[in-house]
């Protein structure tokens, strides 16, 4: 079996576009959206059409719950006050602009979605099967709590989001943790290309992680458009993250420039 896992997509419908037809061409039989589909990109409503439209198999994001149920975006992913405001500013946005049908299918999106393949039980969630906002990081999290996390949720393999950073763990129990990155934005690692994680269960390494180059000048050009922060237009054009860094453990902040 072959199949695709788009993380953090957050309205870059561009990426997502370009990630999907990446994915087929590969000979991927499924494509899963972990979450996060809109907050923080131009035209909302793209990005869900493209996933709806497909009949994608896409888990709740916060942003996605956050947006759904015209809640305000939670505090939990943001440690200053600088934040805090650009995300009440993108959170206002993508309430205006959203479509009232799109917002519902935001709302009514599940938690998690699993399935079976040859006796191997994936899960997929945004965060983890805990909370839609923990963050699973690759230098901080310890196996014994990964291992605790898959094993409650009774899952061979956890596939997650949430961080933007594309990671994967063998545990020693035999399970698998799989971060796959985010569309969104680059690896705040001083690159243009966006990441996806990709399945192939006949492969040695079964999962894989894709660099993906898109059109990031279009969307920059349509961030500004749209009058959102220039900070993230920043962050698409230079591949260095702007915001987010408070959350990131010392071993990821290193890899970026601020």
């Amino acid at each position: 079996m072959r199949a695709a896992f788009f993380g953090e997509v957050h309205g870059n419908w561009i990426a997502l576009q370009a990630a999907m037809r990446d994915a087929r061409r590969r000979g991927a039989e499924a494509l899963h959206c972990l979450g996060d589909v809109v907050g923080f990109g131009p035209h909302p409503d793209r990005s869900i059409e493209l996933l709806r439209e497909r009949g994608i198999a896409t888990v709740q994001g916060e942003h996605d719950d956050a947006v759904g149920n015209e809640r305000p975006i939670g505090g939990a992913c943001y440690t200053n006050t600088g934040e805090e405001r650009l995300a009440r500013i993108d959170h206002a946005y993508t309430l205006e602009k959203i479509s009232p049908g799109h917002r519902a299918w935001l709302a009514a999106l599940p938690r998690r979605v699993s399935f079976e393949h040859e006796d191997v039980r994936y899960l997929l969630v945004h965060g983890s099967p805990r909370r839609q906002d923990e963050h699973l990081w690759e230098s901080s999290t310890p196996d014994h709590l990964l291992e605790m996390l898959a094993s409650e949720a009774d899952a061979d393999v956890l596939v997650c989001a949430h961080t933007g950073l594309h990671w994967q763990a063998a545990l020693p129990s035999g399970r698998m943790v799989v971060n796959a990155g985010a569309l969104s934005r680059p690896a705040n690692d001083g690159t243009r290309s966006v990441w996806y994680a990709f399945l192939d269960t006949e492969a040695e390494d079964p999962f894989s992680f894709v660099p993906l180059e898109y059109d990031c000048e279009r969307l920059a050009a349509e961030m500004r458009a749209e009058k959102l922060p220039a900070e993230f237009a920043e962050t698409i054009l230079t591949g260095f993250w702007t915001t987010g860094l408070d959350m990131l453990p010392v071993k990821e902040r290193l890899r970026g420039r601020h």
